[in-house]
């Protein structure tokens, strides 16, 4: 099998495609019209999120087996157009689920104890112990709207915190001995800590907007590590701003670009954006919940694992 890397990943994918006896290819650079003119010499190709593999890109690639996406989600390929042909999708959730309930630990953690803003104010020479008083996990309602891969490695995580962990989703009988699954308005009425699990789809696009927010009976803090697109802005920052919504940890941003490498193309940010980066109850990281070192190692693994699975048996 001839193999198309059009993303750097760990080396381990490659060297284990290798072992299976695939030739492996790399571009980095082409655009998307210059790989589609020859991607119909490669039986698969190995993504992350460079480019949008939509039909013209289907349509060219007549001998395509496989699509390979190392992440956890597929949005950026246009599924059931490639499924039609027969092409076997391939995501590695499994690679980064561990990082991203440790990342959502981690930002609840540091927002409940005002580390970023404590550590700040020493650096500056400022002592203030009572302005910095945290809270504490213990007793407090986690709610997860989604509870696939990464809503479970979150919840394995709060086990030891005893605090009441539940979750909502839209399949039946997904809850486990970490997680109570509940109606989404049981989720809604309980909630302290809401946390989002969610993949990129029509169910979950802008899903937390004024109406939604609205519903829950208290006020509480927001976690998203999901998909930037999930939560409309403005309406985050009018909550914030009513204190219906306390506090937010947030590693993605609606105004993510499909790559995610980076936000903005000019120096217009928005009115919204612009409040977040200088809210105190407001923590942020760059899309890296899952973007760890061993994480990278993982998701490779996972890959190649599914790929043998699937051709090399």
């Amino acid at each position: 099998m001839k193999i198309l890397h059009i993303d750097t990943n760990h080396p381990v994918l490659m060297e284990d495609l290798s072992l299976f006896g695939c030739k492996n290819h790399e571009d980095y650079t082409s655009s998307k019209t210059e790989i589609e003119a020859k991607i119909a010499d490669y039986d698969g190709i190995v993504i992350r999120s460079r480019f949008k593999i939509d039909k013209t890109f289907l349509d060219a690639a007549k001998n395509l087996k496989f699509i390979a996406r190392v992440g956890a989600g597929l949005e950026s390929i246009d599924c059931n157009y490639a499924e039609s042909k027969g092409i076997y999708l391939i995501a590695a959730p499994e690679g980064n689920r561990n990082a991203v309930g440790e990342h959502a630990l981690g930002m609840i953690l540091s927002l409940f104890n005002n580390l970023k803003q404590a550590d700040l104010q020493i650096r500056q020479g400022q002592w203030l112990r009572e302005a910095n008083r945290g809270l504490e996990l213990e007793g407090k309602t986690v709610g997860l709207i989604g509870y696939g891969n990464m809503g479970k490695a979150f919840a394995k995580k709060l086990k030891g915190f005893d605090c009441n962990v539940i979750c909502y989703d839209l399949k039946a009988n997904v809850g486990d001995e970490n997680c109570i699954q509940v109606s989404l308005e049981e989720l809604q009425k309980r909630t302290d800590v809401l946390s989002l699990h969610t993949p990129h789809n029509e169910q979950s696009f802008k899903m937390i907007d004024v109406d939604f927010i609205n519903n829950f009976q208290k006020p509480f803090y927001l976690i998203n590590t999901a998909r930037g697109t999930a939560v409309v802005t403005d309406d985050l920052v009018k909550a914030m701003q009513t204190k219906k919504v306390l506090g937010a940890c947030l590693d993605v941003l609606e105004y993510e670009k499909l790559s995610f490498e980076n936000l903005f193309e000019n120096n217009q940010l928005p009115t919204a954006f612009q409040y977040l980066i200088t809210a105190e109850n407001v923590l942020l990281s760059p899309h890296i919940a899952g973007w760890t070192v061993e994480s990278k190692y993982k998701l490779a693994k996972t890959i190649t694992q599914k790929i043998q699975q699937h051709f090399f048996k």
